[in-house]
């Protein structure tokens, strides 16, 4: 009869807690989940924190916590966290009442990029697993993460730039300081033609600029892969234009070190724009952040071909530029020409392993 009595009670409290779980799983329920840093830079590491609470005097037998999480952000695999195809993440817990867990993983940075991360599914079980109640739970963290920074000699060394003007100048002459004149030359600017000079000396004369002292730097990615190239980038192929990003990251945050104002243009588009991205140069503080920032939002995909891009950055003029490419062509050159016209120092820069005309 005892026994009976026993088996019956702990059927009951079977019973019992199965209820109280199925309704008051949810009630005094916390998650929250954080990186250890807002932003980062591509290859660091990381700490990815989780905190769950139980606010009541009920034992939650076990918790589940599924979520997808970006395969770039490399999660050191432990007992607690279960990780699979690299994007499927999911933690389970043991609650007794009153209590807290935290749990922090090492999370390696794999590539640039913007990552949030929104809802999780949360599922409560009883102590046998026959039951269980399931809800959604927002659970938002965000984290920046920059392009890698090359090494200043190797990059500076390694690299093939087209035309006459030194990279590390990054200085350009001012209209408003006239500090002589000269014989005309081939693509001079019209603009600089001095028509009372060239009447007395019967030959065409233009003026001569001192440098202004607030030079802006303007870097310009193309990431077409190829002049032909049409659709979307593979994969494989978008390593080559990530190169290039660090490039053009490297470049801006040299220059805004040596006191010059630094913005940058491609022709692909922003998270959450359809449109060609374009940053005006800036300087002072908080412009490292605020480039770095804008890039990690970059999306590796064609928004325009890189001549018709070019040819809308026309209205560009006093600015040294640089132009980043994987190519060179016959119209990349043309519109170079052009943005020379408006008073710019162009430049060109062939990514590694990218095709000379």
């Amino acid at each position: 009869m005892s026994s009976l009595v026993l088996v019956l009670g702990f059927v009951a409290l079977l019973i019992l807690q199965r209820v109280l779980v199925a309704r008051f799983a949810f009630r005094g329920f916390h998650y929250e989940r954080s990186f250890s840093q807002k932003t980062a830079t591509a290859g660091d590491t990381i700490t990815f924190t989780e905190v769950i609470r139980n606010r009541k005097p009920l034992f939650l037998p076990w918790l589940r916590i599924e979520s997808n999480i970006s395969p770039y952000l490399q999660f050191k695999s432990e007992e607690e966290l279960d990780i699979r195809f690299d994007r499927f993440h999911k933690s389970v817990f043991t609650l007794p009442a009153f209590s807290q867990v935290t749990r922090r993983h090492p999370v390696k940075l794999r590539h640039r990029g913007h990552f949030v991360l929104g809802d999780v599914t949360v599922t409560c079980g009883d102590l046998l697993g026959v039951a269980s109640s399931e809800a959604t739970w927002r659970a938002p963290a965000e984290l920046h993460v920059y392009p890698k920074l090359l090494p200043e000699d190797p990059f500076f060394t390694s690299q093939r730039y087209q035309g006459d003007e030194s990279v590390k100048r990054f200085i350009i002459d001012d209209p408003f300081l006239v500090n002589g004149i000269r014989s005309y030359r081939a693509g001079d600017p019209v603009r600089d033609i001095h028509w009372a000079a060239t009447a007395r000396m019967n030959e065409l004369q233009v003026k001569t600029h001192d440098f202004t002292a607030d030079p802006k730097l303007m870097v310009i990615l193309n990431c077409q892969n190829r002049e032909d190239q049409w659709g979307e980038l593979m994969d494989y192929e978008q390593e080559q234009i990530e190169h290039g990003i660090s490039i053009l990251a490297t470049i801006c945050i040299k220059a805004l070190k040596m006191g010059t104002q630094a913005g940058f243009a491609a022709n692909m588009p922003m998270e959450g724009s359809t449109d060609c991205a374009y940053v005006s140069p800036v300087g002072g503080a908080g412009a490292e952040d605020m480039l770095l920032s804008a890039m990690s939002l970059l999306q590796v995909k064609r928004a325009r071909r890189f001549p018709l891009f070019l040819e809308s950055l026309s209205q560009l003029t006093g600015m040294d530029i640089i132009i980043l490419s994987c190519y060179e062509s016959a119209e990349i050159h043309e519109h170079m020409e052009l943005l020379r016209r408006r008073g710019n120092h162009v430049q060109l820069m062939l990514l590694k392993g990218g095709e000379k005309a």
